[in-house]
């Protein structure tokens, strides 16, 4: 828009400056530009009637560039019998609707003495007094004969184009100087427009070198469009994600410190009560046995959800049914509920080949299918539904349990997050599976979403994409 703006401002310009010189240079009074033409006439007429003064201007009619030489007799034509242009008859009309200037002063001059014909040695001085028979006017000047008729002298300019009044003096130099002062003027403006929030950005990107995450540049910037307004909220929109993401990984070392810690500490108790002269020795082993074994599924959850964060997850792709690994998944789920004859329904088939990792899969079905068994009450039913659809695959596991409050549906996704903080170490989670169930998918193009049910319990569904295969 700036761009067409200043354009106009320099076309429009221009073609102003263009007309209005041209317009001076070509309308000027002939008194003023160059009286001679007149008076040579004046002079030829004088001298030698009207024969010579045709002759001479046959011979001049042209002799001044852009413009046209008339004479115009007292019956109000050319004396060479030309049509007179447009421009010649508006000037004689003019003419004939104006006062004469010093007409009675020049027309009474007995005392000026008759002007013979100029040859080259005889130019005439600025100010110096015209022949007797030369009547200056504002319109045009006149020209007598000896026998008294009058002559209208017209010089008038052909009908002026830009391209022509280009050649004018002055009128390049005006134009090139109207172009010069508009870039600058708008270039100066573009370059603050276009600067002062790259320099932004960039005093932006060093607070963020400087580990300073609340730099924010698009301030004052929301009502423009342009790309650097753009790149300017995308530079806020990578600053909050990374100082999300240090948040996130604070948070992670902090659980996973907590984690390790519980274990540890029991541990601690568990040897030193073993030191005791009294204390039962193999208890006290079967206790760390089983802290260490804590310890190292910790560590291994944790192993697997960092590799998993890569953009690029490190890990062996191959061919597969999926339904294979959810019917193992299911008979486990199967197993693990009979102790609280809670049952698992299988409705649907997935009948699609996957391209990923077998054991990556089964272990997300696997994380929520295991957290929908232990939360279910007791006698409880376990939904494992399985829908295809143009959009992909979708795996439903609905339990029957209290359910997740609303504003901790996202967040369970989360690593070590609990909606209760006793609630998952009590039942012996570490609140990393579901978690690694979101990478898991987002790593073979799917993803990982909760909701309530309406008759209460928990939805949990796991979504792939049509054709199957992990991106």
């Amino acid at each position: 828009m700036l761009f067409w703006v200043a354009m106009a401002l320099i076309v429009g310009g221009s073609i102003a400056i263009t007309f209005t010189i041209a317009a001076h240079e070509y309308e000027a009074p002939e008194l003023q530009r160059r009286p001679s033409a007149a008076i040579q006439a004046s002079e030829v007429l004088g001298r030698g009637g009207i024969g010579d003064l045709k002759s001479w201007l046959n011979a001049n009619k042209n002799s001044i560039a852009g413009r046209d030489l008339y004479i115009v007799g007292p019956d109000g034509t050319d004396i060479l019998g030309r049509r007179l242009s447009a421009g010649a008859t508006r000037r004689l009309e003019f003419f004939n609707r104006d006062e004469f200037v010093n007409r009675e002063e020049f027309a009474n001059r007995d005392d000026l003495p008759d002007r013979e014909a100029p040859g080259p040695e005889h130019r005439r001085a600025r100010g110096s007094a015209p022949p007797r028979n030369f009547r200056p006017s504002r319109a045009a000047p006149q020209i007598v004969s000896a026998d008294g008729a009058a002559y209208t002298v017209l010089l008038v300019p052909r009908r002026p184009s830009i391209f022509g009044a280009l050649s004018l003096p002055g009128i390049s130099l005006t134009i090139l100087s109207i172009a010069l002062v508009v870039s600058a003027l708008t270039s100066g403006w573009l370059a603050r427009h276009l600067s002062a929030p790259i320099r932004r950005i960039q005093e932006g990107a060093r607070a963020l070198a400087g580990e300073n995450l609340d730099a924010r540049v698009s301030a004052g910037l929301e009502g423009r469009k342009d790309e650097v307004a753009v790149l300017a909220r995308e530079f806020d929109a990578m600053a909050d994600r990374l100082r999300a993401n240090r948040g996130a990984i604070t948070q992670l070392l902090r659980d996973i410190s907590h984690e390790l810690r519980s274990p540890l500490a029991r541990m601690r108790v568990a040897v030193g009560l073993a030191r005791q002269p009294a204390a039962d020795v193999v208890r006290q082993l079967d206790r760390l046995e089983r802290e260490i074994e804590r310890l190292d599924s910790l560590i291994s959850q944790v192993l697997k959800l960092a590799r998993l964060h890569g953009t690029d997850a490190p890990f062996a792709r191959e061919d597969f049914e999926l339904d294979e690994v959810i019917d193992e998944v299911v008979r486990d789920a199967n197993f693990e509920g009979a102790a609280k004859n809670c049952r698992i329904d299988l409705q649907g088939a997935a009948a699609m080949s996957i391209h990923g990792n077998r054991d990556l899969l089964r272990s997300a079905v696997e994380n929520v299918l295991r957290n929908a068994v232990r939360y279910s009450p007791q006698d409880a039913l376990v939904d494992v539904v399985i829908t295809r659809a143009d959009t992909g695959l979708t795996i439903l596991i609905r339990d029957r349990g209290p359910g997740v409050p609303a504003a901790d549906l996202q967040r369970i996704f989360e690593p070590f997050y609990r909606v209760a903080e006793s609630r998952d170490r009590d039942s012996g989670g570490e609140g990393i599976g579901l978690a690694i169930t979101a990478q898991v998918m987002k790593a073979h193009g799917g993803s990982a979403t909760a909701a309530n049910g309406l008759k209460g319990g928990l939805e949990v569904r796991l979504n792939l994409p049509p054709d199957g295969a992990a991106v």
